[in-house]
């Protein structure tokens, strides 16, 4: 059987590319030195470089996955932080992530990249539902290696048993 088969991958970086070349012919375009319509009040345009067009991905990069034995796994890509710039609290039923990007790694005045997929920006307030009640948080573990954060968090111990709870039904007279 011959299936034709396309790279995901591969379109998406087309269309990354395409909405970049769009977006610097658009701001070159109107630029204060060539747009007609400036007439030296100030930039009438504001227009962000660092617009994400991959709106649909979250950032950082994470996998999130539930174990056989009913652990959940959460791993974030945060290659360029430091251990020291990541914090990981429980509020309420969510697993709450912030970071801060380091010095070293932050933006640098007039720089022009030519190519630029690697973005860093800090994290703030990230929550990832991890119900109070289905898991065990005094025995999380979050280990930082290489540039990846995994963090397990084991399940708690069935306390209502198979059975569950039983709910008496009671008819319309009573």
């Amino acid at each position: 059987m011959n299936e034709r088969m396309f790279d995901i991958g591969r379109v998406m970086d087309e269309v990354f590319n395409a909405a970049q070349s769009f977006s610097d012919q658009f701001r070159d375009s109107f630029h204060q030195g060539q747009n007609p319509f400036h007439q030296g009040r100030g930039p009438w345009w504001f227009w962000n470089e660092n617009v994400d067009f991959y709106p649909a991905f979250n950032y950082p990069p994470a996998n999130i996955y539930m174990t056989e034995d009913k652990h959940l796994i959460f791993e974030f890509a945060l290659a360029g932080f430091e251990e020291k710039d990541i914090e990981l609290k429980f509020h309420g039923d969510y697993m709450v992530l912030s970071a801060r990007v380091p010095v070293e790694m932050s933006e640098h005045e007039g720089v022009r990249y030519f190519k630029r997929r690697l973005k860093f920006k800090d994290i703030e307030n990230q929550r990832y539902y991890a119900p109070e009640d289905k898991f065990n948080r005094d025995d999380v573990k979050a280990v930082f290696k290489r540039g990846v954060l995994k963090v397990d968090l084991p399940p708690k111990e069935n306390t209502a048993g198979d059975e569950g709870v039983h709910i008496d039904i009671q008819g319309e007279e009573a």
